[in-house]
């Protein structure tokens, strides 16, 4: 992995991650490495179908033939755990995401956590992972963070966020902290508008920026930015990916930190729709990131590269801080993949990642704990002699903060072993008049009703929450709301007698879930955000 042998086009390669949209190498990624030497990829659900696919898939990738190919690929993904899995299928461990973990509180599980997601990841390949997310969430109105953070403590967040750094890379995969320096306090999604952190330098350095300090102490690999405006650190309204103050300024002289820094996708709208693809690339690269990363079209991922060639030839950005950017791309490289060998035959994986017996105990440990027991009216423990609605918010359209479940599990299907008289109602996530209707309807009669809600999106949406007002209202009923993602939920029916928070709608947290729920397990999780000044940080009935 010799610099100097490399000519400035394959040096422009490598500070390129970029995505394609097929379960195998198509003729996007086979340009794209090919003829632009780009230096990695990025996985999507597009691109999974199975484990053993995938595997077979990354194998195919290192094997493209390229003119560096003693150079091996960066394989990344976005897999933080919890609602935000792209791998999300047979076969492998569905490990829980950051909120829950930070419900649960014990650093151990998280780092173990992380070292069990670093060892199915290395099976399928995927060297890179774009976690842990340590924004800390400290605006319940965040459309795009939420469950995605340990929480709204930013002593909490930095000590969990260096838990899961050390997981992943005692494995020998690249940790990525992310969104530097802080996405936590917005009320905006950058995949769609920019968005502003409007605090001072004295509070930036107290909350925001905590984590990430932790995070170099810790040695992560890879910082991430954040397409989000600082006004402390940068007088003109740009952008943190865009702007030299914050990460060359700022993260490298201020904070020292030495290792890769990458761009968050460059077609998210805060930038493709302000400044360009290709201009934001270079913008980027003068700003002092040393990865660029467009995951989605092949027109802007060949445009961005061939705007940073034109800006090298027309002095705008210098070889030299190409170079520099290179270099720590290569010393990473042999880091952490020197064991890559792209002529070897592909062995493949197993169906099953992890064996049961080695991941199950952890999960469930991590799930028990996590549970939330917020407020309690005397309707926890359910009367298990006795009927119980359960009413199931379906997730049916994928946004870009959300992906539904391959799945399908309820919490019908996780009550079953402790109930025998138990019916279901789904909904959608938005429910129309219609389905909150068809709900009362059905409700009618029954004493016992568990509404379960679910939100992505800052508020709770307006559907769920008339539902829940209405049922609240019923003579005799024995409401218990359960918010299956957002916490926050709450707020929208803040007179809610009994709540409980989950963080995530999978297998294993609906079966804690239901253990609590029928008395058969005592709450243990604390909450990692407050809900109201009635409900901060830490409480929790346990």
């Amino acid at each position: 992995m010799d610099l100097s042998s490399l000519t400035l086009d394959q040096k422009i390669g490598q500070l390129f991650i970029c995505g394609f949209h097929s379960l195998v190498p198509d003729d996007q990624i086979k340009k794209l490495i090919s003829e632009f030497h780009v230096g990695g990829v990025v996985y999507f659900r597009r691109n999974i179908e199975s484990v053993e696919q995938l595997a077979a898939l990354s194998h195919s990738l290192q094997q493209i033939p390229r003119s560096t190919p003693d150079i091996p690929l960066f394989i990344s993904i976005d897999q933080e755990g919890g609602m935000v899995s792209r791998l999300d299928h047979d076969g492998v461990s569905r490990i829980q995401g950051n909120m829950a973990l930070g419900a649960a509180n014990n650093l151990e599980l998280t780092e173990g956590a992380a070292v069990l997601a670093a060892k199915e990841m290395l099976k399928l390949g995927i060297n890179l992972n774009f976690a842990p997310c340590v924004d800390v969430n400290n605006n319940p109105m965040n459309p795009v963070i939420g469950v995605r953070s340990f929480g709204e403590d930013p002593v909490r967040v930095a000590e969990h966020g260096a838990a899961a750094i050390r997981g992943y890379q005692s494995q020998g995969v690249s940790a990525t902290a992310k969104h530097f320096p802080g996405h936590g306090d917005t009320a905006v999604d950058s995949h769609l508008g920019l968005a502003v952190v409007p605090h001072d330098k004295e509070r930036l350095n107290q909350i925001e920026l905590l984590p990430f300090r932790k995070a170099i102490e810790e040695g992560v690999d890879v910082m991430m930015t954040a397409h989000v405006i600082f006004p402390a650190f940068e007088p003109e309204e740009i952008p943190a990916t865009l702007s030299r103050r914050v990460l060359h300024d700022l993260l490298r002289e201020e904070m020292g930190y030495e290792g890769l820094i990458i761009t968050d996708c460059l077609e998210m709208h805060a930038i493709s729709e302000h400044y360009g693809i290709a201009n934001g690339a270079v913008r980027a690269i003068q700003a002092g990131a040393d990865i660029v990363l467009v995951s989605h079209t092949l027109e802007g991922q060949v445009q961005a590269i061939q705007a940073v060639r034109d800006a090298v030839a027309q002095g705008i950005l210098t070889e030299e801080q190409i170079d520099e950017s290179v270099r720590r791309v290569l010393e990473l490289k042999a880091k952490r993949l020197a064991d890559v060998d792209s002529t070897s035959d592909y062995i493949p994986v197993g169906n099953v990642l992890t064996p049961v017996e080695e991941s199950e105990a952890l999960l469930r440990e991590i799930a028990e704990h996590s549970v939330t027991l917020v407020s309690n009216s005397g309707n926890v423990p359910l009367q298990r002699n006795k009927p119980v609605l359960v009413v199931w918010p379906e997730l049916r359209h994928r946004t870009e903060v959300d992906e539904p479940s391959l799945h399908s599990y309820s919490l019908k299907d996780a009550l079953e072993p402790y109930m025998d008289n138990i019916a279901l109602s789904i909904i959608g996530t938005h429910p129309e008049e219609a389905e909150i209707q068809a709900v009362l309807d059905q409700s009618s009669g029954y004493e016992q009703i568990v509404v379960v809600t679910y939100t992505s999106e800052g508020q709770i949406p307006e559907g769920q929450r008339r539902l829940v007002e209405a049922l609240e209202s019923e003579d005799g009923s024995r409401l218990v709301v359960v918010s299956t993602r957002n916490p926050y939920d709450i707020q929208g029916f803040p007179n809610i007698g009994t709540y409980l928070c989950l963080y995530e709608n999978r297998v294993f947290s609906l079966e804690a879930l239901a253990k609590v729920l029928t008395g058969e397990l005592k709450p243990k999780g604390i909450l990692p955000v407050s809900l109201n000044s009635e409900y901060p940080v830490g409480h929790g009935l346990l």
